[in-house]
């Protein structure tokens, strides 16, 4: 696990570095509020202000984290509707999945290992959970998701009224009323 937080931690310099605006969500934010769990990535959200500016700076930011960088993989997941882009550390097994958003980032300031940084704030995370639960198939699969979505309701405060609306606006209200946990 120390070799994962070594990852994690040269991230976070290097995109604080460049200056990029963004906020990890995923596992590592799924930890951060909830049940820590493992994983061998780490997902982070993008803002898309220039997209000029943005590619360089993820290209400086990947190159100091010592991830390899193909700038097809960014132009691909910009033109894409996936918007995601994957990149693997030189001299570890973990990569990272960059998500180019354009819309307003709702996120949350916070520390990993001393170092300021930010994660999606709860109520996306569990808005996105929920997106996926429903998406994925065959339904069973999903159970890590629903597992993460109790461990972040369970240890965070969460706005359940922000996570409703955002749901029936994503049509998944049905799935966070199947998981019982609309109190």
């Amino acid at each position: 696990m120390e070799a994962y937080y070594a990852f994690v931690k040269k991230v976070v310099l290097a995109f604080n570095e460049a200056g990029l605006d963004y906020a990890f969500t995923g596992a590592l934010a799924t930890s951060f509020y909830g049940t820590p769990r493992t994983t061998s990535d780490i997902d982070v959200i993008v803002a898309m202000a220039s997209e000029a500016d943005v590619k360089a700076k993820l290209i400086t930011a990947l190159h100091r984290a010592g991830l390899a960088v193909d700038e097809r993989k960014i132009d691909s997941a910009l033109t894409s509707s996936f918007k995601i882009a994957t990149f693997k550390d030189a001299t570890s097994p973990y990569r990272i999945d960059v998500i180019f958003s354009s819309e307003k980032m709702d996120k949350r300031a916070s520390k990993i290992a001393g170092l300021n940084t930010f994660f999606q704030a709860p109520e996306g995370l569990i808005a996105a959970k929920l997106r996926m639960i429903k998406a994925t198939l065959p339904p069973e699969r999903a159970a890590k998701d629903k597992t993460d979505i109790k461990g972040i309701l369970k240890f965070t405060k969460v706005n359940l009224e922000t996570v409703k609306k955002q749901a029936k606006k994503d049509k998944t209200l049905e799935v966070f009323e199947a998981l019982g946990l609309n109190a």
